[in-house]
């Protein structure tokens, strides 16, 4: 009997959450869904996120030492962030033209926005507190928080997932520049572990459609409760923005990445998707590119090709600064709540957008809701009210699933770029 591939099976996972979700709220059984249905995602996630600090450390530093050559990691890093920094940039360019284009917030009613305010008071401030921080930090705070006083507590969030990327790739320039004699047996070790935290890996993705499917279910419940007409009424009023967002992700997807893949590589669109897809759907499920990350990683090597040495320093990284679905989230809904409040924006305004929107991506945390946190700092920015933030709270975690998935598509673009430039062959391979 032919094996089912993975990727049919999440997406049988994710239609059956789907169905099991809003069949659940029309018959009044949500809160069974809860209970029963929704621990089995979030174990799933758990799982992901335990991997996904070791992955880093284990990878970068295997990686890494492969290279053998320090100016080889300094050429490919400099490729990386450039790139990066780039596609973020055209991201919120593309996203800011969509927002002007279509303006989705006029179409919102005044009274909507009174009544969202006051129903979600209580979330835009936990929000803007969080933000206050990050706020009032000085302009070189980011370079500080990159650098770890404590290798063990940094190792212990995964929101410090660039300070385990600092640590590990100085622990693999060391272990390069060090006598091979001496480092021989180090390097041996971290190839064999990160063979080993890979075979986790694919023990974990057999649950993925489980956990895939439990998501879903949960999603569903959470933004309905018991009463179907709360999707309705809640979404109505903000399906102008939500499509606006979803064009320009589609937009990242469909076009600009599959155009810079064909360009540097000769890979069909086709084909690069096919490659990529569990990834995107796991990341849909998730919404966190740090739980996606181990996925990501394998799917880029195994399925298009890219060496593990380029694979294991540019997908970590891209995890972490690489927010291009977070960018165009963070254009678009900052024009959209100046629009729902009548304020008009300057040229000067969406420039500050552009450069606010690309630093606070950066430092954003590669899991769910970090997007709303880095958006109150660009609301600040350009002196719009940050509780305007409640306007959109309601519909953030759909839009969440879909932006991380284009996250992880850049990550994996950038990846088969700096892999081209460096002389690498990239193709299309199917699962064995």
């Amino acid at each position: 009997m032919k094996k089912i591939p993975l990727h049919t099976k999440i997406i049988l996972g994710l239609i059956l959450g789907l169905v099991v979700g809003i069949s659940s709220v029309f018959m009044g059984i949500g809160g069974l869904i809860s209970d029963w249905v929704m621990p089995f995602g979030t174990i799933f996630v758990k799982m992901l996120k335990l991997v996904a600090v070791p992955l880093i450390f284990v990878s970068l530093v295997s990686g890494i030492s492969n290279l053998r050559d320090t100016a080889k990691l300094s050429r490919i890093g400099g490729k990386t962030f450039g790139i990066y920094i780039l596609t973020t940039v055209s991201a919120i360019i593309i996203a800011l033209f969509l927002a002007n284009t279509l303006q989705p917030g006029k179409y919102f009613p005044a009274e909507k926005t009174a009544e969202l305010k006051q129903k979600y008071a209580s979330d835009a401030s936990m929000k803007i507190t969080s933000a206050k921080g990050v706020k009032d930090s000085g302009p070189l705070q980011m370079m500080v928080d990159v650098v770890p006083d404590n290798f063990f507590h940094s190792a212990s969030n995964n929101k410090n997932m660039l300070q385990i990327i600092f640590f590990s790739v100085l622990f693999g320039v060391a272990l390069v520049l060090s006598s091979s004699k001496k480092s021989k047996p180090i390097k041996k070790t971290f190839d064999g572990l990160n063979e080993i935290i890979i075979k986790i890996v694919e023990i974990i993705m057999e649950y993925a459609p489980v956990g895939v499917f439990a998501l879903l279910a949960g999603l569903i419940v959470d933004l309905a409760g018991d009463d179907p007409n709360n999707i309705i009424t809640t979404l109505k009023p903000l399906v102008f923005y939500a499509i606006t967002v979803l064009i320009g992700l589609a937009f990242m997807i469909f076009i600009f990445y599959p155009l810079i893949i064909y360009s540097f590589t000769g890979v069909s669109f086709k084909k690069f998707l096919k490659a990529i897809f569990p990834a995107q759907m796991l990341a849909f499920s998730t919404s966190s590119s740090a739980a996606t990350l181990p996925l990501t990683m394998k799917r880029v090597e195994k399925n298009l090709n890219v060496s593990e040495e380029v694979t294991s320093f540019v997908c970590p990284l891209g995890a972490t600064i690489n927010m291009d679905g977070t960018s165009i989230h963070q254009a678009i809904s900052a024009v959209f709540i100046a629009q729902a409040f009548g304020q008009d924006l300057t040229l000067s305004d969406q420039l500050v957008i552009v450069v606010t929107a690309t630093l606070s991506s950066i430092g954003a945390a590669a899991v769910p809701g970090a997007g709303l946190i880095m958006l109150v700092i660009v609301l600040g920015a350009i002196g719009i009210d940050p509780q305007g933030l409640a306007l959109i709270i309601a519909i953030d975690r759909p839009l969440d699933m879909c932006r991380t998935m284009v996250n992880v598509t850049g990550d994996a673009t950038v990846a088969s770029v700096v892999a081209s430039t460096e002389g690498e062959k990239i193709k299309f391979k199917k699962d064995e």
